[in-house]
């Protein structure tokens, strides 16, 4: 395995167990911020999958090169 690939391979690791975690955990940080607010709660889901979308429409852009 070039060092490439070797870099690829755990920066896919990364991703996917970061927001594997945080997906695992969204119920219960939807409940714990909806008893605040639900309002809240509808947009820190909102923002965790425009975060997932971004991450991975940043990664595509810098593999183009610009």
């Amino acid at each position: 395995m070039d060092n490439g690939s070797r870099n690829a391979a755990i920066a896919a690791a990364i991703f996917v167990i970061g927001f594997g975690s945080v997906f695992y955990f969204m119920p219960t940080i939807m409940l714990a911020v909806g008893e605040y607010s639900p309002a809240a709660a509808g947009v820190i889901a909102v923002a965790f999958v425009a975060a997932f979308f971004l991450i991975l429409w940043l990664r595509a852009r810098s593999q183009r090169g610009g």
